[in-house]
């Protein structure tokens, strides 16, 4: 698929200057290592995850789903861009949707983004489930689990409405090859940053 489609395909979040300072509950991370099934679905790459890890936000608790990647990213900090992102995609029993970015900066290098770019799908649309490589989502967690909250849409199709996101300030490292590896594949798969639109953005203490 050409950079411009994919471009289109997906949709921009929000720049969260204007937050809100809250006394909101912690993220709680659950997440288990699994199997790799991996998937180049047009416009990003994405892994789907096995049954097992979980997110829990106070009493709520959502499972995840899969995580993908936008080149740059979809979020920016007191206006500041970074590299790429990492969107983990999480849903609870009743369907809600719950997302989690992780802001990724050049620096070291990450070994999980490493074992997903060197097994990269070779076709479109189709996954690929890697038998005896075994990855841990929460490498691409930071320390510090501090974050911003708003309610916004899916960043890419059906764009579904309603999602709690949840953007972790502080970033964590990629090598400036794994960024020019993905950037090779998908060279813009992020859209302009777009109006707050009356949505207020929280900023967990």
């Amino acid at each position: 698929m050409p950079g411009a489609q994919r471009a289109r395909a997906s949709r921009q979040l929000i720049n969260t200057h204007k937050a809100h300072a809250e006394a909101l509950p912690r993220l709680v991370f659950d997440y288990r290592p699994t199997t790799l099934h991996i998937i180049d679905n047009g416009h990003t790459v994405q892994v789907n995850a096995e049954p097992g890890s979980s997110l829990r936000i106070g009493n709520d608790t959502f499972e995840l789903v899969q995580f993908h990647f936008h080149h740059p990213s979809e979020e920016r900090i007191d206006r500041k861009g970074f590299d790429m992102v990492a969107h983990l995609v999480h849903r609870d029993r009743q369907g809600r949707l719950a997302v989690v970015a992780v802001l990724l900066e050049s620096g070291s290098e990450s070994p999980l983004v490493e074992t997903l770019w060197r097994n990269h799908p070779r076709q479109i649309g189709h996954e690929e489930v890697v038998r005896g490589v075994s990855i841990d989502p929460t490498a691409l967690l930071p320390k510090d689990r501090g974050y911003f909250s708003y309610i916004g849409s899916l960043t890419t199709p059906p764009c579904s409405e309603g999602v709690r996101w949840f953007v972790l300030k502080s970033p964590t490292t990629v090598s400036k090859s794994e960024i020019a590896t993905f950037a090779a594949e998908y060279p813009n798969d992020a859209r302009p940053l777009q109006p707050l639109n009356g949505r207020q953005i929280l900023s967990a203490r």
